[in-house]
């Protein structure tokens, strides 16, 4: 009888405390949201690296996201991928070459805004880190996805992303490092779109 009570006081106590991180990682990202939702535009440069350790994959490449509400212009490892919110153009300079594509609309596209605005509903959030800088919070897919988690970094003081590392099925982490941010810079919707 003594063993079953500490085992349910256990499980209360971890529920509780689940709940709690929950919280906490859901309020940190509606505060990043909110604070990005404010922004007319973004710039940020960053650090891309591909780490598969089965496969002894470390690519590192540096790279340029310009966003204004659904478009968005990345520039990253000989390639550009433009969109325009409809339409997404893939240019690879090697080869010279576009790919054209629609907007995906059944969620499963990873774009600079989808993230912070559809985490509520398609992801289970949970505290996994917190200290006086910042904190890191694991998101899971609800719906099954081609990636198995991403964990991000918060910056307390600034309320930004500071990285984001996408681990996927396969076993490799993608993460993006935020090297510079700026915000609010006049882009015109024809900054998004191939030419």
């Amino acid at each position: 009888m003594k063993r079953i009570s500490l085992t349910l006081i256990a499980f209360i106590v971890a529920t509780v405390l689940y709940s709690q991180n929950d919280k906490k990682a859901r309020a940190a990202l509606d505060e990043v949201s909110a604070k990005t939702k404010t922004y007319s535009s973004i710039r940020i440069e960053f650090t891309y690296k591909m780490e598969n350790t089965s496969q002894k994959i470390n690519d590192s490449y540096k790279g340029v996201l310009i966003s204004k509400g659904d478009r968005y212009k990345l520039s990253f490892s000989g390639q550009e991928v433009i969109s325009d919110g409809k339409t997404v153009w893939t240019f690879l300079k090697d080869a010279n070459e576009v790919q054209i594509n629609n907007v995906s609309t059944d969620g499963d596209s990873f774009t600079p805004t989808n993230l912070l605005n559809t985490y509520n509903d398609n992801y289970k959030a949970k505290l996994i880190e917190e200290n006086a800088k910042h904190k890191v919070i694991e998101l899971v897919p609800i719906q099954k996805k081609n990636f198995n988690n991403v964990k991000v970094t918060i910056e307390n003081a600034r309320k930004m992303v500071s990285s984001l590392s996408i681990f996927d099925k396969n076993g490799s982490v993608y993460t993006y490092q935020v090297n510079k941010f700026e915000s609010n810079l006049p882009y015109t919707d024809n900054s998004f779109v191939f030419k």
